[in-house]
């Protein structure tokens, strides 16, 4: 909303700083002189014993010549309040008098509305707090007293209620104030049968006033103490005055006392929150009878950068938990998280505190843990991951976790999170998690050619740039460029690439990145983010820049058929490795006929895949993952692998 030339001017006026700042501070008489309009006092802002905060009544200004505050009235209501802008206006102009400037006509005539129906929840709270004293409020009292352990002055702070079993009472207390039965209804108080007949919804039970960020009554919660009542609580129903998801119990006072540096905690209900608060942890708030929504995981965030969700020990406190995470991942930002209390098992923040004291509810704060944690432990706790399925499985639930956490920078501290969890689970020898990152744009369906860039002098005297002739690194060098440039055969190949490590230093980086990309993601984007140095070698390599596929406009299916050849060469010189080092192992310096077959076939295998696939009827020859072979383009890709040495294993005899 806008605000018309002068209204803040005149607002001033209005309201003066002293009076609006006397609420807060004491002043220090010695040093004041109040007909100056002079006033100094302790700062509000920071704890201090002297008087260092000075009000200028005339200027309208005030200065803390401590902790350097500064600004006007609505400033001080702003910061004092932790209210934001306009907030802090109208609250203002709610004390002067002064209207608030409506948008438009029927802008006006609904905040006129909403003023009624405001003013018929404020009557409906008189009558009920006048009957908690009464004497059809003893069971009520009874219940707050010993049950609950709450003195009557805290009745007062929270405005208790109670509604009389006679649910005619509340509609006869509001026609005696001239209230119409259309407003009435329209407050949410009342409701109407099917036959016409109104009576209070919440008749018959203990009365929680709900107050908006404002301040104002918009609506009430009602606690049965029959233990047959078909709902223990009973909230008041959506109105244009109570949107129960976009509102907090206590939040006004919540939010003042986060503005002071208490953390702030999210409860379950209204007795959970009145026992933190009372216990000295003021800034504390509850969801309105409805799982946490979007609405209301924002309004916590303005009030604190890290509210603290306070969880019943119970399995229903742990699912609404992780009810919020899943809430919460999408909506994450820097600075903007969610830590988790969990209690004792079958207890919630009254339980603890009146069996142990505040002491120990600091002692839960202190122990909450960071959203990933409990993101890890909803994954793993109570399961056994004695399998490789198993495990990537686990692994595939954590990738989709993440893929949610749409800030670049959360995803990836997450990610670094998960593989630590991870390791320590499995082991630092297990195959690295691979978090989701986003892909560049693509051109044409695939990626616009790289840009390269010369490399760095430590990387060209480094094996890396120094292995041109070695066959693993060109063949390995080979797939990961094809995967850059064309990665939508990153799925053709996972399955062939899944199980195989690459020796090439750094590949296994890149191979890591590119594996763990679902479709429709930018892959050398993130490449160039993590795997920098590697992808510069790669993208330096002679042997690379050879192949027919890094030149622009080379087609799709070309590509496949030279990626596909060097997945089947690199499968074979991988597999020749491993049987020759069994082999040497089996041997142990005796002549063995079987083992000696078994170097020979593996040899055999290998100058077989280099020389190419071999077929006598003319008919496409098949690599390992199905992908026929095209012969011309094999023929491109077999010069370039031609300067590569395929040497014969040293076996022992």
């Amino acid at each position: 909303m806008s605000l018309p030339p002068g209204f803040l001017d005149e607002l001033r006026t209005r309201v003066t700083l002293s009076s609006v700042v006397g609420r807060k501070v004491t002043w220090d008489m010695r040093k004041s002189n109040m007909a100056k309009g002079d006033f100094w006092a302790p700062c509000p802002f920071h704890q201090e014993k002297s008087a260092s905060f000075h009000v200028d009544d005339r200027k309208g200004f005030y200065y803390c010549f401590g902790c350097h505050a500064k600004g006007d009235a609505v400033t001080f209501v702003k910061e004092s309040e932790n209210l934001g802008f306009m907030e802090a206006v109208e609250l203002l102009a709610r004390e002067a008098g002064m209207p608030m400037p409506a948008r438009d006509a029927r802008a006006a005539e609904k905040a006129d509305h909403r003023t009624l129906l405001g003013q018929v929840v404020e009557e409906a709270l008189k009558f009920y707090r006048l009957n908690l004293k009464a004497s059809a409020g003893a069971e009520a009292r009874r219940y707050l007293t010993d049950k609950r352990r709450l003195p009557e002055a805290a009745w007062e702070r929270w405005e208790l209620g109670w509604s009389p079993e006679n649910a005619q009472a509340t509609v006869e207390a509001l026609k005696q104030k001239g209230i119409s039965p259309e407003l009435m209804v329209a407050s949410g108080v009342i409701a109407k049968s099917d036959s016409g007949r109104l009576y209070d919804r919440f008749h018959n039970r203990l009365i929680f006033p709900i107050r908006d960020g404002r301040g104002r009554a918009i609506s009430f919660g009602g606690r049965s103490l029959d233990p047959n009542a078909r709902a223990k609580y009973l909230n008041g129903p959506e109105t244009d005055l109570f949107d129960k998801g976009r509102n907090l119990f206590n939040h006004a006072p919540a939010r003042e006392a986060a503005g002071k540096g208490l953390p702030l905690i999210v409860a379950e209900g209204y007795m959970d929150v009145i026992a933190l608060a009372e216990a000295g942890f003021k800034a504390a708030v509850a969801p309105l009878g409805t799982a946490v929504t979007e609405d209301q995981l924002r309004l916590m965030w303005r009030i604190s950068d890290e509210p603290v969700i306070s969880l019943d020990g119970d399995k229903a406190g742990i699912r609404a938990a992780l009810r919020v995470i899943d809430l919460a991942l999408p909506l994450l930002e820097a600075g903007k998280g969610l830590r988790f209390a969990v209690l004792p098992e079958g207890q919630d923040p009254d339980d603890l505190i009146k069996a142990q004291g505040p002491g120990a509810m600091q002692k839960v704060l202190d122990q909450a843990q960071p959203m990933v944690r409990l993101l890890w432990n909803r994954e793993t706790e109570g399961k056994v991951f004695d399998s490789p399925e198993r495990k990537a499985a686990l692994d595939k639930t954590l990738r989709a976790a993440l893929k949610r956490i749409a800030d670049p920078s959360i995803r990836g501290h997450y990610g670094e999170e998960i593989k630590a969890l991870r390791a320590t689970l499995f082991g630092t020898g297990a195959r690295p998690f691979k978090e989701w990152q986003p892909r560049a744009p693509r051109q044409g369906g695939k990626f616009a050619p790289p840009v390269v860039i010369a490399p760095a002098a430590s990387t060209r005297n480094s094996f890396l740039a120094g292995s041109d002739t070695n066959e693993t690194f060109v063949l390995e060098a080979t797939i990961l460029a094809g995967m850059l440039m064309f990665p939508a055969l990153i799925d053709e190949f996972e399955s062939s690439l899944g199980p195989l490590r690459f020796s090439g230093p750094g590949h296994n980086r890149l191979l890591d990145c590119l594996l763990g990309l679902p479709q429709g993601v930018e892959a050398i984007e993130y490449a160039r983010l993590h795997a920098a140095v590697e992808l510069e070698t790669l993208l330096s390599d002679r042997h690379v820049f050879s192949m027919p596929f890094m030149r622009p406009g080379y087609p799709q299916e070309g590509a496949m058929t030279i990626m596909a050849d060097a997945v089947t060469k690199l499968r074979a010189v991988r597999g020749g490795v491993r049987e020759v080092s069994e082999a040497a192992k089996d041997i142990e310096g005796l002549v063995d006929e079987g083992l000696t077959w078994r170097v020979s076939k593996t040899n055999e295998a290998r100058f077989a895949a280099q020389r190419g696939p071999q077929d006598n009827t003319g008919e496409a020859v098949l690599a390992p993952n199905g992908v026929a072979l095209d012969r011309n383009e094999l023929e491109q890709s077999r010069k370039v692998f031609e300067g590569i040495r395929f040497e014969k294993p040293k076996g022992r005899h």
